[in-house]
Order: structure tokens, then C-alpha cells, then sequence
């Protein structure tokens, strides 16, 4: 097993180089840059005016992130209210940030049309074959529905369309429980 070399320690000019390339390879949060920087700084005061710098230049903006961000995980992965405000905050965007963009780029979509659209795009054998007899695979879609974000409410509804015995899903699948074994 080989052992990883520590990142080399970077003075101010090499680590202010290293977040323009991080930048230009990923989009980031200002928080999610000055964790990777901690981690490459030769000396942890250098940290905070690189990232202030980065702001006075425009290259790091988590608005513009939150937003942007926002709009792919919705319109390209067709992912729902939780999952999106959860991906946001696992990319340390603020709190506050990150609830007023969710809600915003939410604020226009019906949420039965996006796991409707999403059943479509990312469940093609539910969408194809119509309905679903066995309680376990209706189970299955109800919580990967559930991971993508969406609410039980909505799931539950687009999800009786394609039950061969939509009276299943008049209560929500049991979660996983521990059993009694």
C-alpha cells in the first residue's frame, strides 16, 4: 500500500495561482475555497486576502455560485427542492444563501411535474412499462424519489399513475426500521 505524499505548502503568490486554477477547473463556494486553500497555505494569514482578492476580481462570487449551481442541479439533473438545498450546503454555501436560491428557482415549478419529468428521465422502465405490481419495486421508486428531493406528498401522487395498485400508496413505505430479530 502506498502511502500519499503531503500537499506541498504554498507562499502567497503560488497559492493565490493554485485557487485561480482551482477556480477555473470547478466552480466553487468562498467557503469551499478557503477550506482547500487551509489545507495548501504555507501560512494560514494568507488564506483571507487571496479570497478577498478573488471577490475584488470577480472570480468568486457565491450568488452567482448558489445560482448557477442551482439551475444545473434542477434543469440538467431534474432534482427537487431538498436534494438541491442539501448538494448547496454540502458545497458550504451559507444557509441563508443557499434557502433564498432554492426558493427562488423553485418558485415557478410544479413539484408533481418535476418528479413526473423525472420518472420520465431517470426511471425509463416505470415510464415505459406502465405499472408497477410489486410492492417492493413501488417501494424502491418511492425512496429514490425521496433522494432526489422530492416531497412524500407529491411522490406518492405521480407515483399512483404508475401503480398496478395505487391503493398501496395511500401510506407512505415503511422506512427502513430496525427489526426485531
Amino acid at each position: 500500500m502506498r502511502s500519499r505524499k503531503p500537499p506541498v505548502k504554498l507562499a502567497e503568490d503560488a497559492l493565490f495561482d493554485y485557487a485561480v486554477r482551482s477556480l477555473a477547473n470547478r466552480a466553487c463556494s468562498s467557503d469551499e475555497l478557503r477550506f482547500k486553500l487551509r489545507g495548501r497555505a504555507a501560512k494560514l494569514s494568507d488564506v483571507e486576502p487571496i479570497i478577498t482578492r478573488l471577490r475584488e476580481l470577480k472570480y468568486l462570487d457565491d450568488k452567482r455560485f448558489a445560482e448557477l449551481y442551482t439551475a444545473m442541479r434542477v434543469e440538467n439533473d431534474g432534482f427537487g427542492r431538498a436534494r438541491v438545498l442539501q448538494d448547496l450546503r454540502g458545497r458550504r454555501v451559507a444557509s441563508k444563501l443557499a434557502e433564498q436560491t432554492v426558493s427562488k428557482a423553485f418558485v415557478d415549478k410544479d413539484e408533481n411535474d418535476l418528479v413526473a419529468a423525472y420518472i420520465e428521465r431517470r426511471m425509463p422502465r416505470i415510464a415505459a412499462g406502465g405499472h408497477i405490481g410489486d410492492e417492493r419495486k413501488l417501494a424502491s421508486a418511492y425512496r429514490k424519489l425521496r433522494r432526489a428531493g422530492f416531497s412524500s406528498g407529491a411522490t406518492l401522487t405521480v407515483l399512483k399513475r404508475f401503480a398496478a395498485h395505487p391503493e398501496l400508496l395511500d401510506e407512505p413505505p415503511p422506512d427502513d426500521e430496525p427489526s426485531d430479530d
